[in-house]
């Protein structure tokens, strides 16, 4: 469709995000939805496409614990030859309509989250939260991670499954977003209210599975004590959103923001499955116990996704609760945060109301245009992992997304329309 204007292209980008239905509607092993993960040895990993030999600690250690995960390899030195040899395939989970926190490793057996946007019937998919402590995501790769994994491949992920087939219609995420935003949570460093409301509709179908009772408690406690176990479906819940506003095809709308570890990358409407990269930020913030400026890994992971959708470091004053574990200062910070943001985003979305923004709505719709303009970058809520595999999370913070990023994509948009050669 052609458009008379690049606000009129853009609004209707706009339109498709507001007027979208995302339902969680199951879990499912990765293989079974994302056909690539079948064609032997392949991993999805965040960000924009990497080689092995260029990414960092905690990817590699992802990777290492994937394949362990996999049974590709019988020892974490087996698998890290096999994965330097270029016998295992690497796909950025955005090609393939996932998102994946941190190293973003996804692998077949793992269970994913499935969202499907019911406006447009699109589908998209993240792995399920870990909980705290040596996790994948972060680079362990230990036996306690890998039986983790299976468990989360054995119990976890079948019982939300059938628990999720026991509901009518699947679960209504703009509807749990909605009542989350005013509790407190902004869906990138804060999710405790929502991962509580997950639980809230979730338990009365568990309950009525027939299972194994010990199963069924340790499903429970999981869910009880994971206090991030949103953020994957928040993940998932962006991705079908700006996956279906990104078949506009026009327009400077930011559709995509990740990194990993190397490179940040960005997609926006005009320029379709196109990448725009620029060199990574490293995290600031406030450290864990022992650990200092010095031991954080460069941005990491596809869950500035949320930030894309408007919600992350984009709703700060959503969550002022959060603003001092990421070093962000107070609620004036916060306030200041947000507004800065709005500057840089085109309209505010309705459908998730801030009651500590006087009600406005969050941002919508982050404008390349007026990131270069104004010369403000977007910032991402996010947690810090330490530069070597298997150490872990060992801080939060916040992040800028590089300028140039955006210059190119507008560049190439421009040369793409014919307004410059």
């Amino acid at each position: 469709m052609n458009y008379k204007s690049m606000d009129e292209a853009n609004q209707a980008v706009i339109d498709k995000i507001t007027g979208s239905a995302p339902f969680l509607v199951d879990v499912a092993p990765a293989k079974e939805k994302v056909k690539e993960l079948n064609e032997g040895k392949v991993l999805l990993h965040a960000g924009p496409p990497i080689k092995w030999e260029d990414m960092t600690g905690p990817m590699q250690g992802s990777c290492i614990g994937a394949s362990l995960y996999e049974g590709w390899a019988a020892t974490a030195e087996e698998a890290e030859q096999q994965l330097a040899s270029g016998e295992v395939t690497f796909i950025p989970c955005h090609h393939v309509n996932a998102v994946g926190p941190m190293g973003g490793i996804t692998s077949a057996n793992m269970p994913v989250f499935v969202v499907e946007n019911r406006t447009d019937g699109n589908e998209a998919y993240c792995i399920m939260n870990e909980g705290i402590g040596k996790v994948l995501r972060f680079g362990a790769n230990s036996q306690e991670v890998v039986d983790r994994l299976k468990w989360m491949q054995q119990v976890l992920g079948p019982t939300i499954s059938k628990a999720l087939k026991l509901t009518d219609d699947g679960l209504n995420l703009n509807v749990m977003i909605a009542r989350a935003i005013t509790m407190g949570d902004e869906f990138h460093q804060r999710n405790i209210a929502a991962s509580l409301i997950f639980l809230k509709e979730i338990s009365p179908y568990i309950v009525q599975l027939e299972m194994d009772n010990k199963d069924r408690k340790d499903v429970i406690q999981f869910l009880a004590d994971t206090d991030q176990f949103f953020l994957n479906i928040a993940m998932a819940t962006s991705k079908a959103v700006m996956d279906a506003a990104r078949q506009i095809e026009a327009g400077t709308v930011v559709t995509a923001m990740c990194r990993n570890g190397k490179d940040f990358g960005i997609r926006i409407s005009g320029m379709g499955d196109e990448w725009f990269t620029a060199p990574v930020n490293t995290p600031q913030g406030l450290f864990f116990t022992g650990y200092s400026q010095d031991d954080a890994n460069p941005d990491i992971g596809d869950s500035a996704i949320t930030e894309t959708f408007g919600v992350g470091g984009m709703a700060m004053i959503a969550a002022p609760g959060v603003t001092r574990f990421v070093g962000a200062g107070g609620f004036e910070d916060a306030l200041a945060t947000s507004n800065e943001m709005a500057e840089i985003c085109i309209s505010h979305n309705s459908n998730f109301t801030i009651p500590t923004w006087d009600f406005q709505g969050t941002c919508l719709g982050i404008d390349a245009r007026k990131v270069v303009e104004t010369g403000i970058e977007p910032v991402i809520n996010t947690g810090i992992a330490h530069k070597k595999a298997g150490v872990g999370q060992v801080g939060a913070g916040t992040v800028r997304a590089p300028k140039e990023c955006f210059e190119k994509a507008l560049e190439a948009y421009a040369i793409k329309l014919g307004l410059i050669e």
